[in-house]
């Protein structure tokens, strides 16, 4: 079995950072792609960004230039560094990770708990 854990989350001014973090453990074979989502109060899941084991990471529109994401394969932990938080951006953040089993050998995505942050003055 995987597990993703989450944290970082938390309150925090309009203009302000925090960083969030998410470590895999477990069976883990191989780490594929990893990213960060979002739900906002009555809103569906959206993604923030994403960042695959080797390439270009891939942001939302309303997080460009705010946000940053980025991994420690050696720690099998994904970032999102948030800069300039909006109101907006208040919301519970999932981490994901496209992970191969070193058990089973398949392949699947695993969802972490979440982990909330709010931003208000």
């Amino acid at each position: 079995q995987v597990q993703l854990v989450e944290s970082g989350g938390g309150l925090v001014q309009p203009g302000g950072s925090l960083r969030l973090s998410c470590a895999a453990s477990g069976s883990i074979r191989s780490i594929y792609a990893m990213g960060w989502y979002r739900q906002a109060p009555e809103k569906r899941r959206e993604l923030v960004a994403t960042i695959p084991s080797g390439g270009s990471t891939n942001y939302a529109d309303s997080v460009k230039g705010r946000f940053t994401i980025y991994r420690d394969n050696t720690k099998n932990t994904v970032y999102l560094q948030m800069n300039s938080l909006k109101p907006e951006d208040t919301a519970v953040y999932y981490c994901n990770a496209d992970v191969r089993s070193a058990y089973s050998d398949a392949r699947r995505d695993y969802w972490g708990q979440g982990t909330r942050v709010t931003v208000s003055s």
